[in-house]
């Protein structure tokens, strides 16, 4: 089918051209997406050779071609699939040309709110603004803007319509200055980035600077500012997009909702036998579609227990690698009502099978780093009595896990 479409889009063409007496405009839009799909799904060698095919025989050599229209969110380089194509105006989120033809500018949604009655701009600028292009700012989604008006119902009409696979895998398997950083964002504060003007997917895995770019494109982040060393000051676009990451980071990690309500309720209340049952039980039904091969594993279990806890940030204080004591630890989740609940901290080791004969040796492991290096501290310093953290040490090996506790 794919390369029946190949050779006959030119032909196409020449039908439409012999027809009508004009050349014929091609419009491609998320020429990307059986990119993302090949490399998500490990077939993009095979991918490749098609795209660069296809493209070469509908905007190169296609005679009957008056103008091409490409849409996507990667500018891919390095794979060559634009190598061969003549006179490309690559437009990126950066770019000054067309930079208010990209959504809806601010005058015509408050044109559009009055026609339909509403005067609620500053909540409609909260959930659906914060979209930039070149020095442009206040551009709103029209798909939102549209469903908004139609439905007058707050939701996250764009977000929930585009599929976040890629932007999941790379999040899920980033390295943990990067998942710390994406913490930062979600708690609405700004964080400080190179972007990459092209993306090879090869290189998404450890390269930050391309996975920022690639959120960019997609309409995840935004640019506050262009520093002066040519990096940038980003942020989530609008609450439309960070009400859709929480809910997208529990998914993204939790296939059983029965069994991550009850982690959840058994890490507040102590139970270590419940979180040992309910989290062997998620780490069964949720790792076989993810890769935990050594290369990757410890990014994965760090993204892992984040998301899954992420949904506890109305009770607690969620943070990630951060400095404690004489080190950094894993997360740390400290409670905002102190007659409620109690803190904790978790620390989670992949068993290194050679040192460690059981998951329970990585198990203590864990508990005696958390002593060695007083990751307590900070918690102890703002007034949390050392009996009110509870230190968990969680160990995983491949789909095994084994939690267990301690105190200095």
């Amino acid at each position: 089918m794919f390369y029946y479409f190949l050779f006959n889009s030119t032909k196409l063409c020449r039908l439409l051209y012999k027809h009508y007496g004009f050349k014929a405009v091609v419009l491609l839009d998320e020429y990307d997406t059986p990119l993302q799909e090949a490399w998500l799904n490990h077939y993009w060698d095979e991918a490749v050779p098609f795209v660069r095919q296809f493209m070469n025989a509908t905007f190169k050599d296609n005679e009957y071609l008056e103008r091409g229209l490409l849409t996507g969110i990667t500018r891919v380089s390095k794979e060559s699939i634009f190598s061969d194509l003549n006179n490309i105006d690559v437009i990126t989120p950066l770019s000054e040309r067309y930079a208010d033809a990209f959504g809806f500018t601010e005058p015509k949604v408050v044109q559009a709110m009055r026609e339909f009655g509403l005067n609620n701009l500053s909540d409609v600028k909260s959930w659906y603004d914060g979209f930039s292009f070149g020095r442009c700012s206040d551009i709103y989604n029209p798909w939102s803007i549209t469903n908004y008006l139609s439905l007058r119902k707050f939701d996250a009409y764009w977000a929930n319509t585009s599929s976040n696979a890629l932007a999941g895998s790379l999040i899920r398997t980033a390295d943990s200055d990067l998942k710390t950083d994406f913490e930062a964002l979600l708690r609405g504060a700004s964080v400080v980035t190179e972007l990459a003007d092209a993306i090879s997917f090869r290189s998404l895995s450890d390269n930050p600077s391309a996975i920022w770019s690639l959120l960019l494109s997609a309409g995840y982040i935004k640019v506050l500012r262009t520093l002066p060393d040519q990096t940038y000051e980003i942020s989530l676009t609008n609450d439309e997009i960070r009400r859709t990451f929480k809910s997208l980071i529990r998914e993204w990690f939790v296939s059983d909702r029965k069994a991550y309500d009850g982690f959840l309720k058994a890490l507040i209340n102590h139970d270590l036998d419940f979180m040992n049952e309910y989290l062997s039980r998620l780490t069964m039904s949720c790792f076989s579609y993810f890769d935990v091969g050594s290369g990757e594993s410890e990014r994965f279990y760090h993204g892992f227990i984040l998301g899954l806890v992420s949904s506890l940030e109305d009770r607690f204080i969620i943070s990630s690698n951060r400095e404690s004591g004489f080190g950094r630890y894993d997360l740390i989740l400290e409670p905002r009502d102190r007659t409620i609940d109690d803190a904790f901290i978790l620390e989670f080791k992949v068993r290194r099978r050679t040192a460690e004969p059981t998951l329970a040796d990585t198990v203590k492991a864990a508990l005696h780093q958390i002593r060695e290096r007083c990751y307590g501290a900070d918690l102890i310093e703002r007034g949390i009595a050392e009996t009110r953290i509870h230190r968990l040490g969680i160990a995983f090996d491949g789909k095994s896990v084994l939690i267990g506790t301690g105190r200095d």
